[in-house]
């Protein structure tokens, strides 16, 4: 991902102490000055990045996994995904999330691109793939995952899209990013 600096824009770090350290996420209050000169603080969750992917079945149709997510209070409709682990390769992850995730493996990957998910608070970089040459194995998730996995159409794609039933970020931006490339 490209970084750009403009003057009259950019903050300079001065200090950084941490707010909360968990097992996902570590909440860093950073002090900074401003272009004017002022200072203030800055609160930014340290995220290790992840991977997702759209994968794409030989008629056509993609996987999606059905979840729970806790802070949205909801069952979500979502592209494969998942955390980077140390030092392991963003197309690495995705390989392994796919398997885990679906029970799929992917004799075709296509990188779409990178995303930020929310800039304005956390340093998570998405990378968003597409996957085709899909062999279907053993579903495997991790123990505090319950995860339903669906085949829909493109039509039923878009008509979710539309109706607000599919709505997460990366799974969007993966999408507008695959739809481009046509």
């Amino acid at each position: 991902m490209k970084k750009f600096h403009q003057a009259n824009l950019d903050e300079t770090f001065i200090s950084s102490k941490v707010g909360f350290s968990g097992r996902l996420l570590q909440v860093n209050i950073d002090t900074v000055t401003l272009p004017n000169g002022r200072e203030t603080t800055r609160e930014l969750i340290h995220h290790p990045g992840a991977v997702a992917i759209v994968p794409i079945l030989d008629d056509g149709r993609m996987i999606f996994v059905k979840q729970y997510r806790y802070p949205v209070g909801t069952v979500m409709y979502e592209i494969p995904a998942g955390k980077l682990d140390p030092g392991e390769e963003p197309d690495v992850c995705a390989g392994r999330e796919l398997s885990e995730e679906t029970g799929y493996s992917a004799q075709e990957w296509q990188k779409l691109t990178s995303i930020v998910t929310t800039p304005g608070f956390t340093d998570e970089v998405i990378h968003l793939y597409a996957a085709r040459g899909l062999e279907k194995h053993a579903q495997h998730t991790d123990e505090d995952e319950f995860i339903d996995i669906v085949a829909l159409t493109p039509q039923q794609v878009r008509q979710m899209v539309l109706a607000g039933e599919i709505f997460d970020s990366k799974t969007l931006s993966a999408l507008c990013v695959l739809e481009m490339l046509k």
